[in-house]
């Protein structure tokens, strides 16, 4: 009985060691891939970055692991104001393969949620317009509500305008009508030009492509996903 109790608790130390060492791999691993998809996607604060499952260092022999999660804030826009600033990014990589001593990180697929606040929509909107929420239309549609003055025209509206995903990397709002007193002037076409435009989301891992998106009272959600998403590189 004292010989298997022996065994009993060198194995228990064993494992206390084994599962040590594994969460020290893995804290050094999330750290050197947060520092690397920072400098990859140009952000200005450090992503959290999450690996999943244990044991890492089982996971990190075979040189893929099965799941990583990745939360960012405050991803700032380029500069020119033609992109947003996403609030919030949160993703979720399935497939992930570490190479270049974790310098490199690529996922099978991922999936992704990007975050945009209506004060940041506003200040990426034509100069003199406000977005606010709007909730859903009957049919569905995501819209949001615009309102202010009209850049180089003076007229003041507010209008109603559906928010859409454009391509892989922006959104888009389009008016659904304008008000009767600047189309009866023939002015639609020019007030559309000032207040129907289009802003793309950047810093997003390589590889994600936006997929449709919801409103909510806060601000608007943008779903995201792809394959062979590139996280560090």
């Amino acid at each position: 009985m004292r010989v298997w109790r022996a065994v009993l608790i060198v194995a228990v130390v064993l494992g206390g060691l084994f599962v040590a060492a594994d969460r020290i791999a893995v804290s050094v691993a999330q750290n050197k891939a947060a520092e690397r998809a920072q400098a990859t996607e140009g952000l200005d604060h450090k992503p959290k970055v999450s690996i999943e499952g244990f044991p890492f260092l089982t996971q990190a022999a075979f040189g893929k692991l099965d799941d990583v999660k990745i939360s960012a804030d405050d991803i700032a826009a380029r500069d020119g104001g033609q992109s947003l600033r996403i609030a919030t990014f949160d993703a979720h990589l399935h497939g992930v393969k570490f190479s270049n001593g974790y310098r490199t990180a690529i996922a099978d697929s991922a999936d992704g949620v990007a975050f945009i606040t209506y004060a940041d929509l506003s200040k990426a909107a034509p100069l003199g317009i406000t977005v606010s929420s709007a909730g859903t239309s009957a049919d569905g549609k995501a819209m949001v509500r615009l309102t202010g003055t009209i850049p180089g025209i003076g007229a003041k509206l507010s209008v109603l305008s559906q928010v859409t995903v454009r391509g892989a990397d922006s959104i888009g709002l389009h008016a659904v009508s304008l008000p009767k007193e600047l189309t009866a002037l023939g002015l639609e076409d020019n007030v559309r030009q000032q207040i129907d435009f289009v802003r793309q989301l950047t810093h997003l891992p390589s590889g994600i492509s936006l997929t449709s998106l919801t409103t909510s009272p806060v601000g608007i959600s943008v779903a995201a996903g792809g394959k062979h998403v590139t996280l560090a590189g």
